[in-house]
C-alpha cells in the first residue's frame, strides 16, 4: 500500500478548536430568554409610564407614540414624594442600621458555639424563615406597648430578619478560629475584637444583609397599612395608594411612581453590588 493511498483512507480528524460551539450557543439562548423574562415587565412599566390615561386604555402593550413627563410630575405630587420618601429612607436606614448592627454581636457567639445550644438557635432562625408572620400577636404587642402609630414602634417591626442572621452566622464560620486566639493572648476584648476584626472581614456579607434588609423595608405595603394611620408617618409605598380610584386607576401615573420609587434601592444596590455576589455565596457554601 502506498503513502497516497493511506493517506486517503486515513479519515481527517477534526480539530477539537473547530468545531461548532453548541453549548455556548445554547448558553447564550438560555441567557437571552431569561433578560427578555425580566426586562419585558421592566420595559413594559417604562412605557406605560409615558402614555396618558386614554392611550394606555386604547393599548396599553404598544410603543409610546411620544414621550409625555407628565406623569412623572403628578405622580411626585399626588403620592407626596417629598414627605412620603424622606419616611422612607429614615424607617429603612434606621432600621436597617440597628438589625446590621446587633444582628454582628449576635452573630458571632452562635458561629463560635460560645452560647449553649448554639446549633439550635441557627435552626429556629431557618425555621422562622417558613413560618407566617404573627400579625395579631404582634399588633397586640404593639398596641399594649403604646407603639402603635408611631415611628419608634414602626421601626421595631424590622429589627429582626432571619435569613440576615443565616447569611451573617455561616460567613462567619469561614473566619478563621486562629484570629480569635491571637486577638485574646493581646489582650483583645469581646467588642472591640468584633467591631476592629470581624466587621472588616465580613463587609461582602453586610453589605448583601443590607441591602436585602433594607429592599425589604422599603417595599413593604402591608404593615405601614396595618400600623400607621397618620398621613404624617406614611412610606412611600403607602402613598401610592391614591392612584386607585373607585371606578379605575391611574396605571400610567403609578408606573411613573413606581419608577421612581426604585431609584433608591438601585443606587444601594449599585454601589454595594460587587459584595454581594461573594457574600451569598460564601454564606451558602461555607459553614
Amino acid at each position: 500500500m502506498t503513502v497516497e493511498t493511506m493517506e486517503q483512507e486515513t479519515p481527517a480528524i477534526e480539530e477539537p478548536g473547530k468545531r461548532f460551539p453548541w453549548g455556548k450557543v445554547l448558553s447564550y439562548a438560555v441567557l437571552a430568554i431569561f433578560s427578555i423574562l425580566y426586562i419585558g415587565p421592566l420595559f413594559m412599566l417604562v412605557n406605560a409610564s409615558f402614555k396618558t390615561l386614554a392611550e394606555f386604555f386604547k393599548d396599553p402593550i404598544s410603543p409610546v407614540s411620544s414621550i409625555n413627563f407628565e406623569n412623572y410630575t403628578n405622580a411626585w405630587e399626588r403620592a407626596n414624594f417629598s414627605r412620603y420618601m424622606l419616611n422612607s429612607v429614615v424607617y429603612a436606614t434606621v432600621a436597617t442600621a440597628v438589625f446590621v448592627f446587633t444582628s454582628v454581636f449576635v452573630a458571632f457567639p452562635i458561629a463560635r458555639g460560645l452560647v449553649k445550644g448554639a446549633g439550635a438557635l441557627l435552626t429556629l432562625y431557618v425555621v422562622a424563615l417558613f413560618l407566617p408572620p404573627a400579625l395579631i400577636p404582634q399588633f397586640q404587642l404593639i398596641l399594649n406597648l403604646g407603639l402603635y402609630n408611631s415611628r419608634f414602634g414602626y421601626i421595631l417591626l424590622f429589627v429582626v430578619n432571619p435569613i440576615g442572621m443565616i447569611i451573617l452566622v455561616n460567613y462567619i464560620k469561614s473566619i478563621p478560629r486562629e484570629l480569635d486566639e491571637s486577638a485574646a493572648v493581646d489582650g483583645c476584648g469581646y467588642f472591640r475584637f468584633v467591631w476592629s476584626v470581624v466587621l472588616p472581614l465580613i463587609r461582602p456579607a453586610v453589605a448583601t444583609v443590607t441591602v436585602l434588609h433594607a429592599i425589604g423595608i422599603w417595599n413593604e405595603l402591608i404593615l405601614p397599612t396595618i400600623y400607621l394611620t397618620s398621613s404624617d408617618l406614611y412610606p412611600i409605598t403607602r402613598g401610592l395608594i391614591v392612584f386607585e380610584g373607585q371606578y379605575g386607576s391611574d396605571w400610567p401615573g403609578l408606573a411613573a411612581a413606581v419608577l421612581m420609587l426604585m431609584i433608591p434601592m438601585l443606587i444601594l444596590f449599585m454601589f454595594l453590588q460587587r459584595y454581594i455576589i461573594g457574600g451569598l455565596t460564601s454564606g451558602a457554601v461555607k459553614g
